[in-house]
């Protein structure tokens, strides 16, 4: 059949449909209420499964049409999933048909979808995330943003560019503890903000680790993408059966540790309470440990000081409690996740930081904020939000800008542990002050034929 024909057919029909028709939402224009979303999942890995997908397809506006995995266990294991929650939802085992790519190009070249989830290891996060707003898909990208500041600058520049929606998945700005506490201290509940202390740990080192046989079925040189090629080994990768905490996490070629791992989180959520969204810190300075030895080498317990030019002084440590302290001239506001975990494998207990939210004085976290005083965006579900805004074309809780500043923050505090000096930081230009070697780190080598450098911008 024709594909006009089968527009046509299926418009006419609509009443009559017994298994989802999948239209791209452009057909009847992406504002229709009633219309629904369809959605690629890029990475079926275990926050996709945990929490992107599960995010996602409770709300009535999305389908999950597509999934997208380089090793095909996963990749299965993903249609499975999908198919299996919609026939658990309609009773129909046939409802979904969930289509398989093993190459998110591929996937992006479907005109049937509207926008995908980027849910895969942090050096895969930029360059998809870049080439599906170049395709006309709104995006749902897993942080950190990216692993240098120079492609975190250029995915925020080609978002605005394209008009793109995307929603980094920061959702901590959706848990109203986060921005009760940022409006009290936006609205001077605690005085004048002096000092904020955010806690956050690091991670172990890890044994020594042989070469082993490449799992059939997963592409491991696509897998490394940009990142220099290295011999496999599973404790380095993702498990090779089940969802556990992957070893990748703790290698710096792929990622920079909990700096960027949860640092995001909470430097997103402290900038929204210091009023330093759209900008950062000027100076930088940090003591880190390392592992000397075995195949974890991102950094284990530091310290790290940034100040700010509205004169806020920022502390990041794992000796502190883990979430966010704001410290004024008349009280302080602490703020955690409480007993919310994205993953059943977070690093980090949540009876650690069971207190959601916390101050000096009780009266402080029942005081109203006025109706002329600062009220902050609200969002009652970091994906829902998402879906709203790529109808409403409004822009998200947590857009690419603010996304790139607060992973900018993680950056520049993970060159600081690399040198043994103070750094400083212009957030205007994004560079380093009279330091040639620290602006050398602010990109990384790119492994062809992957990588932002090798994207056709136009």
């Amino acid at each position: 059949m024709k594909r006009r024909s089968f527009l046509n057919n299926t418009i006419k029909g609509a009443a009559m449909m017994a298994i989802p028709t999948i239209v791209p939402s452009s057909v009847f224009g992406k504002n229709a209420p009633s219309n629904k979303l369809n959605i690629g999942q890029i990475g079926v890995g275990r926050i996709a499964r945990d929490h992107d997908l599960p995010g996602t397809w409770q709300h009535e506006a999305a389908r999950i049409m597509a999934v997208c995995d380089l090793d095909r266990n996963r990749l299965e294991d993903g249609k499975k999933l999908v198919d299996g929650y919609y026939a658990k939802k309609t009773g129909n085992a046939k409802y979904m048909d969930t289509r398989m790519y093993d190459d998110y190009r591929e996937m992006l070249l479907n005109k049937d979808i509207d926008a995908v989830i980027i849910s895969t290891p942090d050096h895969w996060h930029s360059q998809p995330a870049i080439e599906a707003a170049l395709a006309g898909k709104d995006v749902y990208l897993q942080k950190p943003t990216s692993l240098t500041i120079a492609e975190g600058r250029l995915l925020a520049d080609i978002v605005k560019q394209k008009g793109t929606i995307l929603q980094v998945g920061t959702q901590q700005r959706s848990s109203p503890q986060f921005r009760i506490a940022a409006e009290l201290v936006r609205n001077g509940r605690i005085g004048r903000l002096h000092t904020v202390r955010i806690g956050l740990p690091g991670d172990p080192a890890g044994p020594e680790a042989p070469e082993m046989p490449i799992p059939k079925g997963l592409n491991y040189d696509m897998w490394l993408g940009s990142t220099p090629y290295v011999p496999y080994t599973e404790i380095g990768v993702h498990p090779a059966k089940g969802y556990d905490r992957p070893g990748w996490l703790r290698r710096e070629q792929f990622g920079a540790g909990m700096i960027t791992g949860w640092g995001q989180h909470h430097f997103d959520s402290a900038a929204w309470g210091m009023d330093t969204e759209y900008t950062g810190p000027i100076s930088v300075e940090s003591v880190a440990e390392f592992p000397r030895s075995g195949l974890w080498d991102v950094h284990g317990d530091f310290m790290v000081k940034a100040e700010y030019a509205n004169g806020i002084n920022m502390y990041t440590s794992g000796g502190y409690t883990n979430g966010i302290r704001y410290e004024g001239t008349e009280g302080w506001i602490f703020v955690s996740r409480g007993n919310y975990v994205a993953s059943s494998s977070d690093p980090v207990s949540a009876a650690k930081s069971a207190k959601a939210l916390d101050a000096s004085d009780p009266k402080i976290l029942t005081s109203v904020i006025g109706e002329n005083e600062i009220h902050l965006y609200k969002s009652d579900e970091q994906h829902g939000n998402w879906l709203d805004c790529i109808k409403s074309r409004k822009q998200p809780i947590s857009p690419a800008e603010i996304g790139h500043r607060a992973c900018s923050v993680c950056l520049v505090s993970h060159i600081a542990m690399k040198l043994p000096r103070k750094l400083y930081w212009d957030p205007a230009v994004e560079r380093f002050k009279n330091d040639d070697e620290a602006n050398s780190m602010l990109s990384r080598f790119q492994r062809s034929p992957y990588g932002t450098h090798n994207i056709k911008l136009k």
